[in-house]
């Protein structure tokens, strides 16, 4: 037995833990339930709801298990090992009194409250409480307070807990939640009863164990026991969470995180759990082609035909650019019939990034989210990842609390949740920092795991070769790359970008990038451009040029398309996603497509056929094997490469030498609700960018 562990007894049974195990956490380790309200892995131990009450031998009364230590434990007088009990008469009448206590002024709302048949209160009072109550004065009451558009409120049946105080402090970073008043009149409230300002207040609605804090948009939907829940993965952003999409009828109810460890923890953003509203609106539901200036419902047949028709011209003349909600299956078909006809002018990067083309360390996080957990330096270069990953920027926030992290930023002075060191605007703070012998360079150099994210503000410009180029030189100087370890990591914010990088969907030889395809369309030198999907362009410079939309919304692009394909969105289908680590993992379907719409790889296939260019695979199995046979990454599933082949790597290869601008980094993410289709098409976004603008201007007015 080493020195960090201890041999005790739980209910009779000896088992060794660690020291700095809490009773609760020993109790778990030997098989035993501790049922627990305020308590909470991942927050700071309140202490407050006394429900997890065991008996420790020899005390003189019971004892709160997640607030007590083994290392506190004593032994018997004789030097047996310590011992708790938690399942003895003691416990039991502890445990009663404690949920009476709890009982006495909540409301019975359960066949109301959406919180039912999922809720702790509900289940350990059934195993932990007593048969009747015996209180007969008047209840309480709480006026219920207001938390935004997405938290919806009966602050009455609130247990004080804290666990919503707690993750609005220590993980959100926004202490905008607390307790006023004391004894019974204590309530729990946002200060001055405004929207919390926070990308991840959701997570507010699982932590609460009890109906006070339920989903305002999702609420008198459904009971949990009339929803199929499917396990899938969110594209959102590039972090790929792991997420479960509750369904019914066909309809897409709510979205709810799920526990990954490398990657989102338990937490998911409110963009990734409330955008869900916006898949039943604004539906491409059947193909349309436009006639006289209107766009007009087709069928599959003639639609195919006049698609057909158009991409059997000139392969020169042809652009194809890829949004950034694709499954890597459907990219796949459409990069091999494109390739088959011999058209060059294939882009991923509708933001116009220059990443790509070089090395897979080149555009992955290789340090993965995970590695995170170990850095002691960050410099963060053009990116906002509250903006860009919130998740990711909590775990920073971890990283900081929890051990000595030093955070440098290059870009827009922002509030990311904690302090960091402001080293410039713009590019030529790279070049600056890389020479001095001081400072932050020193700190890099000197850190054990230093880590510089490149942000897709940094890559997404017309200098944005040389900046990646001024990047990696600065991870070479700093040594950020180094045995084991491998520190230059590129935080994406599309959820297909790796996935498409990985495939090579990019201008080949003598072909168009996407801005070069916008500016041939302008000019009359491209004919055709089809669209992937693609909404985050300037459609204005497509000129006369003849659209094809493939996509799942009638967004920008389908509102500029002449001919539109309806396909499927990212909770209807099947798909492969790659995050910006490279992890590949595996999208499942929870609903099926909307009307007419087929899946992408589906739809690419129908055509080759129309084209006479048959593409080698019939099912989505068939693709996938292919897939995998021509790049073994895609086969290795949830498995995120790290300093894999990191000996090899020099970062100071990227991109392209050259003068850089002196122009700010500017953050692409203008409006973090409305960065897609789907949510642009979400009534929930919408009102979470209103509130997101009333607070910034409230707080402009105040400053």
């Amino acid at each position: 037995m080493s020195e960090n562990t201890r041999t005790i007894i739980i209910d009779g049974e000896e088992i060794t833990v660690p020291q700095d195990y809490n009773l609760l956490q020993a109790a778990e380790a030997a098989g035993r339930e501790i049922p627990r309200f305020c308590y909470h892995e991942r927050l700071s131990v309140a202490g407050n709801c006394r429900m997890c009450l065991v008996e420790l031998v020899g005390a003189p009364k019971p004892v709160a298990s997640c607030a007590f230590l083994v290392r506190d434990m004593r032994g018997g007088p004789n030097g047996e090992p310590p011992a708790m009990r938690t399942l003895s008469p003691l416990v039991k009448k502890a445990r009663e009194g404690v949920m009476e206590f709890l009982l006495i002024n909540h409301p019975l709302d359960c066949p109301i409250c959406d919180q039912g048949g999922e809720c702790d209160l509900q289940d350990q009072s059934l195993m932990y409480g007593r048969a009747g109550s015996r209180y007969g004065e008047n209840k309480r009451a709480v006026e219920d307070k207001y938390m935004g558009p997405l938290i919806k409120t009966v602050m009455t049946r609130c247990i004080q807990c804290t666990r919503c105080v707690r993750f609005a402090t220590e993980i959100a970073g926004v202490p905008e939640v607390g307790a006023i008043g004391r004894g019974e009149d204590m309530e729990i409230t946002t200060y001055l009863e405004q929207s919390m300002t926070s990308e991840l207040s959701g997570n507010v609605i699982d932590l609460c164990p009890v109906g006070a804090l339920t989903s305002r948009p999702y609420a008198f939907n459904a009971r949990p026991w009339e929803l199929t829940k499917t396990e899938t993965i969110d594209v959102m952003d590039a972090i790929g969470s792991n997420i479960r999409v509750d369904s019914r009828s066909g309809a897409v109810l709510r979205i709810l995180p799920r526990i990954h460890e490398g990657v989102n923890e338990e937490w998911i953003s409110d963009k990734t759990r409330f955008v869900w509203d916006g898949l039943g609106r604004q539906r491409l539901d059947k193909p349309y082609v436009r006639k006289g200036g209107k766009l007009t419902a087709i069928g599959w047949d003639e639609a195919l035909t006049v698609a057909a028709e158009k991409l059997s011209g000139d392969a020169s003349k042809i652009g194809v650019i890829a949004g950034d909600l694709n499954d890597t299956e459907g990219l796949k078909a459409a990069k091999d019939l494109f390739d088959a006809l011999g058209v060059k002018s294939l882009d991923c990067r509708q933001d116009g990034s220059k990443l790509g083309g070089g090395p897979r360390e080149g555009y992955l996080f290789n340090t993965t989210i995970a590695g995170i957990d170990k850095a002691d330096a960050i410099l963060l270069i053009g990116t906002n990842p509250r903006v860009d990953a919130p998740v990711l920027n909590a775990r920073i926030r971890q990283r900081w609390l929890n051990g000595k992290l030093d955070v440098a930023m290059i870009g827009e002075a922002v509030d990311l949740t904690y302090p960091y060191e402001h080293l410039g605007s713009g590019p030529d703070a790279i070049g600056a920092l890389a020479k001095k012998r001081s400072g932050f360079i020193k700190t890099l150099k000197d850190a054990k795991n230093p880590i510089i994210i490149l942000g897709s503000g940094a890559t997404a410009r017309a200098d944005g070769a040389q900046v990646l180029r001024a990047a990696g030189e600065l991870a070479k100087a700093a040594g950020v790359v180094r045995e084991g370890w491998n520190g230059f990591s590129v935080l994406h914010t599309a959820a297909s970008r790796v996935g498409a990088l990985d495939l090579g969907f990019l201008p080949g030889e003598g072909g168009r990038d996407t801005q070069a395809i916008l500016d041939g369309a302008g000019k009359g030198e491209v004919d055709t451009v089809v669209l992937l999907g693609a909404d985050e362009i300037d459609t204005a410079k497509l000129g006369k040029a003849f659209v094809i939309y493939a996509g799942h919304h009638g967004d920008a692009g389908a509102m500029r398309a002449d001919l539109i394909l309806p396909s499927a969105a990212y909770t209807e289908k099947p798909g492969l996603y790659v995050n910006t680590e490279g992890r590949a993992q595996l999208a499942d379907r929870a609903v099926f497509p909307k009307g007419e719409a087929k899946e992408d790889w589906a739809i690419f296939r129908a055509l080759s056929a129309r084209l006479n260019r048959t593409l080698p695979y019939d099912s989505l199995n068939a693709l996938r094997a292919k897939l995998i046979e021509e790049i073994e990454s895609f086969g290795q599933i949830d498995h995120a490469p790290g300093a894999e082949g990191t000996g090899s790597f020099d970062p100071s290869t990227l991109g392209e030498a050259g003068e850089v601008s002196s122009e700010p980094f500017v953050s692409p993410v203008k409006d973090f609700y409305l960065t897609n289709a789907i949510a642009r098409a979400s009534k929930t976004m919408a009102e979470c960018s209103a509130a997101a603008k009333a607070a910034r201007a409230t707080l402009q007015a105040a400053e």
